[in-house]
């Protein structure tokens, strides 16, 4: 008899965020590739269906729902979850069928991922409906999820906290990685012209919305005496102004600031692989998608000193609070610049999604 793990991948048909969709196709590569005897991977998807372009080999169905993703991420958070089935589910994300189920005597899991808190941590950077949405979905995932998935043991300690140890024992924590195949492309040059960014530069990511890191960053540059350009990623459209407001009030020139929204993993690691160095100023607990890239290409990496830097980065970033990145910043583009560079490449090996598979199946195993 065969078992079958069905993913849930509405990140595959219509992406509310660019790291969500990676991930999702990623780990479901990984879950593929790393089957145990007698088991595969099909998945559920929203109307229309996954994409021919999405490219993932080996499902061995696909369950199409008869809604788009918006209209079943509605449903789903309200409890219904018509057509979905039973079996064993897992959700890349926190989107999932939560409902009322028997684990035990119908064999029935459902399994969710969370990679950030914002909700919580910084709700004044979203809207009133969005935070809305994602309590009311802890809510749900408290009440029927029989796992939780963080990246961390910061990130669980902060979900503690969060839901009042309500999830205590449901949550395990299970790493992310970069892009699967990410790797700094042949024609990095060519696609460096084609972004119209500079061969030389400082990196950092975020947008608008992240104020206070961004400014943190940008003073950094300042206070470090970089007189080259700085490469800001993952910028939301329309943003770009408001990016280089925030360049301004801390001392650096608007032209000197290139902002660009989200790419896709060869332009990223074609970036990446060109910076002098990689600036990681949030503060929050989620998971530092940009500097797992920049671990992967082997960039020195200057980050504000919390628990999933620490956790994540461990000893490949020079760290500081907030208001001391520039001497941080100074150090990682002075005389540690070669020693982080390779503490980065080994630090990049730990992280790989077919190791993330294996304990998706042991979980599933142990439930």
């Amino acid at each position: 008899m065969t078992v079958t793990l069905r993913v849930v991948l509405d990140q595959l048909v219509s992406p509310t965020s660019p790291d969500l969709a990676e991930a999702s196709a990623s780990l479901t590569e990984a879950l593929i590739a790393t089957a145990p005897r007698g088991c595969d991977v099909s998945a559920i998807v929203p109307a229309p269906g996954i994409p021919d372009a999405a490219g993932l080999a080996g499902l061995s169905s696909e369950t199409r729902l008869a809604v788009r993703r918006r209209e079943l991420a509605a449903s789903w958070q309200l409890g219904v979850a018509p057509g979905v089935g039973k079996g064993l589910i897992h959700s890349p994300t926190a989107l999932a069928p939560l409902v009322r189920h028997d684990r035990v005597n119908e064999t029935h899991q459902i399994v969710v991922t969370l990679w950030e808190l914002r909700a919580w941590e910084t709700p004044e950077e979203l809207p009133k409906a969005e935070i809305l949405a994602c309590r009311a979905l802890l809510s749900r995932v408290t009440k029927h999820a029989d796992a939780v998935i963080v990246p961390t043991h910061a990130m669980a300690a902060r979900l503690a906290e969060v839901a009042k140890s309500k999830l205590s024992k449901k949550v395990r924590v299970i790493g992310g990685a970069p892009a699967a195949g990410l790797r700094v492309p042949s024609d990095a040059v060519g696609r460096l012209r084609a972004l119209d960014l500079p061969s030389s530069f400082l990196a950092l990511a975020g947008g608008a919305a992240a104020s206070d890191a961004l400014a943190a960053g940008f003073t950094a540059v300042v206070t470090a005496g970089w007189d080259g350009d700085v490469v800001v990623l993952d910028v939301p459209e329309g943003e770009e102004p408001a990016v280089a407001d925030i360049a301004a009030a801390a001392g650096l020139a608007e032209v000197r600031v290139h902002s660009r929204g989200s790419l896709d993993r060869w332009d990223r690691a074609a970036v990446l692989s060109h910076a002098a160095a990689f600036i990681a100023a949030c503060g929050r607990t989620d998971w530092p998608w940009r500097a797992v890239d920049a671990l992967a290409v082997g960039l020195p990496i200057v980050a504000v000193d919390t628990p999933v830097h620490r956790e994540v980065l461990a000893d490949a970033a020079a760290y500081a609070a907030p208001d001391d990145l520039g001497d941080a910043l100074s150090r990682a583009l002075g005389e540690d610049a070669e020693r982080l560079r390779v503490l980065a490449g080994d630090r990049a090996k730990g992280f790989a999604w077919n190791s993330a598979a294996d304990r998706v199946w042991a979980l599933h195993a142990e439930l």
